[in-house]
């Protein structure tokens, strides 16, 4: 029965597609941390905004409709706890680096560090919390549109768009 629920993409598979893309991102910004061009620290400040808009709305959806489902349909939770601990520590790092005034080597620091915490977040996900939420009972596919639709909304509240 699971390898039909795996056959389509699921909520995990959502999920993970924004983590890579948000690794592809960090990677971008080590690329420019090395860079001497005067363009590098304003690229790096949008690359910064984007990381941290991606970050937000990605821990708003696992938050509001991924976690909840998750902690329902499984015994252990714990991974649950520390998930939505190291988003806290997540969301004050986005703080700090989106009311940053300069891009120095302050600012550097704290976008390296929001990577390595993220990076320690994906694998429990990808490697823990994944695979139990697809052993379990859970509708994954029909998440997968809850997930999409409210990252979409949340999208477009974020670049000030009309929902």
């Amino acid at each position: 029965m699971p390898t039909t629920k795996r056959a389509q993409p699921d909520a995990c598979s959502l999920l993970d597609t924004d983590h890579k893309n948000v690794k592809k991102m960090f990677a971008a910004y080590e690329e420019l941390m090395a860079s001497k061009a005067a363009s590098a620290t304003d690229r790096k400040r949008e690359l910064a905004n984007q990381i941290c808009m991606e970050l937000t709305v990605h821990t708003q959806i696992e938050e509001e409709i991924f976690y909840p489902a998750v902690r329902e349909a499984i015994k252990e939770t714990d991974l649950l706890d520390e998930a939505e601990v190291e988003h806290a520590s997540a969301k004050d790092l986005i703080a700090q680096i989106e009311e940053a005034t300069e891009v120095d080597e302050m600012f550097d620091a704290k976008v390296k560090v929001l990577g390595e915490y993220i990076d320690h977040h994906v694998k429990e996900e990808r490697n823990e919390m994944f695979p139990k939420a697809r052993a379990s009972q859970l509708d994954l596919v029909a998440m997968r549109e809850l997930l999409a639709a409210r990252k979409e909304e949340l999208m477009a509240e974020l670049m000030g768009e009309p929902a």
